[in-house]
């Protein structure tokens, strides 16, 4: 006997958990996300420490890299014997506006993982040797990166559509981390990891200790630096900019115009006119430039925020003798949806695409509490992923042409490539 077919259900909009807002004594906040489904803990350090702010090049990265090289109670060595010990978890990452700090464990070892959290955070020495050591490593590395044309086209999209001095575009040669010194970077740290450039973010199964020995942390932060948030230029675009390459057998091609922070009414908007162009395996751009011009393996669109800016970016590698058919073909694609409605099975699929990513990222606390740390970050609360997702629901075909078209002129499309 043949079973029948399943009946497809819509998928349920997730429930967005909320958080509470606790406070140390020097006024620094503490988001708390209860879940003691799991069995861990999560707590995330978010400093306004971000390379936008640093005046020595490479400084602001070094800082949030290096914490774990040695504190005034423990080596390097000592900081990673006990996190592994305790099986837990160390990371740091950085971009343009914040650096994260995270530790993760299983509950039971949180006691122990605050205890080095408390030392990374508030007492990090800097030393000399393994500084040294991770300028060079690092020297070598970008340099590397530096090999392909697809870092290249990075680095010069953002010099190209903010300029080579902006903040955000700003890049600077490896040899500048042969100027980086234990002292540039203590005074990076003394200047942005304070308390009125932080808050942190705790959750998983949390017990009431583990909430005070956070807060007790973020109190332990000075006040005072340079890390409120400064103005930064108007971008600078320009049209064409292009990066020879030899013996480069593609070419890395991106297209895209600076636009505005997530809290323009537009940015939602913006988001699902990015995911219908290239956003998805079936997207507007992989159907043109892959599926039926075969000029790339991949081509890909995104509203990218940043804190006091943001932009719309396309992107694809392409054979290089192929270069000028595909953007022509990317072209094609901006004047199609700046012109005319997206069919409405095309929407729908574009708006199932985004729900599940949503459901994707909620799927756990990390998830969550991630999604809290940008939500925050963009100076909103989580009612905002409630309200992206009632808003994507009610775009009408007819109102994302309009906001495309109003948003993105092709004739004021930035246009780099890096290739032979």
């Amino acid at each position: 006997m043949i079973n029948p077919k399943p009946q497809i259900h819509s998928t349920a909009k997730p429930q967005v958990p909320h958080y509470t807002r606790l406070e140390a004594p020097n006024g620094t906040p503490l988001y708390v996300l209860h879940n003691s489904n799991q069995g861990v803990v999560r707590v995330s350090f978010v400093f306004r420490a971000g390379t936008s702010y640093q005046s020595v090049p490479f400084s602001a990265s070094a800082v949030v890299n290096t914490l774990t090289e040695g504190t005034e109670q423990l080596s390097g060595r000592e900081i990673a014997e006990r996190l592994d010990f305790v099986g837990s978890y160390y990371d740091a990452n950085i971009d343009r506006d914040w650096a994260v700090v995270t530790f993760c464990s299983l509950s039971k070892f949180s006691p122990e993982t605050m205890d080095i959290a408390e030392q990374v955070v508030l007492h990090p020495t800097f030393p000399e040797r393994e500084i040294s050591v991770y300028c060079h490593k690092r020297k070598e590395q970008l340099d590397v990166q530096r090999s392909k044309p697809d870092q290249l086209s990075r680095e010069l999209f953002g010099q190209a559509i903010f300029g080579q001095t902006h903040p955000y575009g700003i890049t600077s040669p490896s040899e500048e981390y042969d100027h980086l010194t234990p002292a540039i970077l203590r005074e990076f740290y003394e200047s942005h990891y304070t308390a009125e450039g932080c808050f942190a973010v705790l959750c998983g199964d949390i017990s009431s200790a583990d909430t005070k020995r956070v807060l007790a942390i973020l109190g332990g932060l000075r006040r005072g630096g340079t890390a409120l948030v400064r103005e930064i230029p108007a971008p600078d675009p320009v049209e064409y900019a292009k990066w020879h390459f030899e013996g480069a057998v593609q070419s890395s091609v991106k297209v895209g115009v600076p636009l505005f922070p997530r809290s323009n009414p537009d940015f939602i908007p913006m988001q699902v006119v990015a995911t219908a162009m290239g956003g998805y395996f079936g997207s507007r751009l992989m159907q043109n430039l892959r599926e039926r011009n075969g000029l790339t393996y991949g081509a890909y669109a995104a509203m990218i925020n940043l804190d006091r800016s943001g932009y719309f970016v396309m992107s694809a590698e392409v054979a290089g003798e192929a270069t000028d058919r595909a953007i022509a073909e990317v072209m094609a694609e901006v004047e199609r949806i700046t012109t005319k409605p997206l069919h409405p099975k095309e929407l729908s699929v574009v708006k199932k695409i985004i729900f599940g990513d949503v459901m994707r990222i909620f799927d756990g606390p990390f998830g969550v509490a991630d999604v809290s740390i940008e939500n925050i970050q963009n100076g909103t609360d989580n009612s905002y992923t409630e309200n992206f997702l009632a808003q994507v629901e009610s775009l009408t075909p007819k109102m994302l042409r309009d906001v495309a078209a109003r948003n993105i002129d092709k004739n004021e499309l930035t246009v780099t490539i890096v290739g032979d």
